[in-house]
């Protein structure tokens, strides 16, 4: 869910589109048309370049071009030594979207495109290969890699905003890969698996295997596991602290001290250790806040 961070993206757009009126962040590109990276180079000397853009990936700019140069070495390194470089365009697009108001036609093209890059990735295991259209849940039972799983994931759910009744269809497949990730590494990038499986059981109704309170289990693991990741505490708050209607939008308050708290142990919290999704965090957090707000309000 955006987060992602999954299964955030309506509830997460909402938030982005309440922010959007106070002029937050927008992509300063057409979003779609990443730039190609300026000059060629072997393999070594690319992925030097994307990583370095990677670990600086906090404007557009930076991320675009991580992306560019990942996207150029790409077809130049062995299939056998493409997980790492598709894992990393999985994750980027997802993380390109952050720089927009949210719900956005270019943010669809971007979550297709990370989708597209993690199956890519799933497929490079071949009993996944194998069994992903006979029996989807067997074949990532086969997954060992986590970021795979996860940045998959958080594309392919994040994409259920954008198309409520395709996403009951494929909610079971977003689902096993997450918990095919708890099984493989549960404290992956901060315990995303859980917060995002969380989110998931929180949202989803009953009959498409929703389940609250085992849901608000796997929140509170993730911030057990991993308290200075701050989207745990976004998560926990936005997913547990609001209500929501049957299409997975906020549509009410379940504990407002719960939220409140959260939200100001991550605005007074440190960067630490994870410069990208943390500062994120704290963006989430305010407008959380002012959306608390607005409920409180009345307005």
């Amino acid at each position: 869910m955006r987060k992602h961070r999954v299964l955030d993206a309506t509830s997460r757009a909402l938030v982005r589109a309440f922010l959007a009126s106070g002029a937050l962040l927008i992509l300063a590109a057409a979003a779609s048309q990443v730039p190609a990276a300026a000059g060629t180079g072997p393999p070594a000397a690319l992925l030097a370049r994307a990583n370095a853009a990677f670990s600086q990936r906090f404007t557009v700019e930076e991320m675009e071009t991580a992306i560019s140069y990942y996207e150029e070495s790409l077809p130049l390194l062995p299939v056998q030594s493409q997980a790492l470089v598709l894992d990393r365009l999985a994750q980027c697009y997802y993380e390109l979207t952050t720089f927009s108001p949210g719900n956005t036609p270019e943010d669809k093209d971007m979550f297709e495109k990370g989708k597209a890059y993690g199956l890519r990735s799933l497929r490079l295991n071949p009993d996944f290969a194998r069994l992903e259209e006979e029996d989807f849940t067997e074949a990532v039972g086969y997954v060992t890699d986590p970021a795979a799983l996860l940045w998959t994931a958080n594309n392919w759910g994040a994409l259920f905003g954008y198309n409520p009744l395709q996403g009951m269809t494929d909610l079971g497949r977003v689902k096993a890969m997450y918990e095919q990730g708890i099984e493989v590494k549960e404290d992956y990038w901060g315990a995303s698996f859980h917060n995002a499986l969380g989110a998931l059981l929180v949202t989803a109704p009953p009959f498409l295997g929703g389940d609250p309170e085992e849901g608000r289990r796997h929140l509170k693991r993730a911030i057990e596991l991993a308290p200075g990741y701050l989207e745990n505490h976004v998560v926990y708050a936005q997913y547990w602290g609001f209500t929501y209607d049957l299409f997975g939008k906020i549509n009410g308050i379940r504990d407002q001290e719960l939220i409140a708290r959260e939200l100001d142990f991550v605005l007074d919290a440190p960067i630490g250790n994870w410069p990208f999704w943390n500062r994120e965090a704290k963006v989430e957090a305010e407008a959380l806040l002012q959306l608390l707000k607005r409920y409180t309000d009345g307005g």
